[in-house]
């Protein structure tokens, strides 16, 4: 479902907006700051829109305790 990526260039648009045939979210340049982390996501808009993302992510929150 997310892929994270360890390379600083990536998640870009034309390489990884397919991640698990457009329904995967890809993530990289996890950066520790002072306030949290910093990182770039990138999801297909199209197929993964915002309302089932966000429900996707409310149920992985969910299952691994977090809420």
């Amino acid at each position: 479902m997310i892929r994270v990526f360890e390379e600083p260039d990536r998640p870009q648009p034309r390489l990884d907006r397919d991640a698990n045939n457009g329904m995967g979210i890809a993530t990289g340049g996890i950066q520790a700051t002072t306030e949290g982390l910093q990182f770039n996501c990138l999801a297909h808009n199209t197929l993964r829109g915002a309302a089932g993302a966000s429900i996707l992510n409310g149920e992985l929150l969910a299952e691994q305790g977090y809420i």
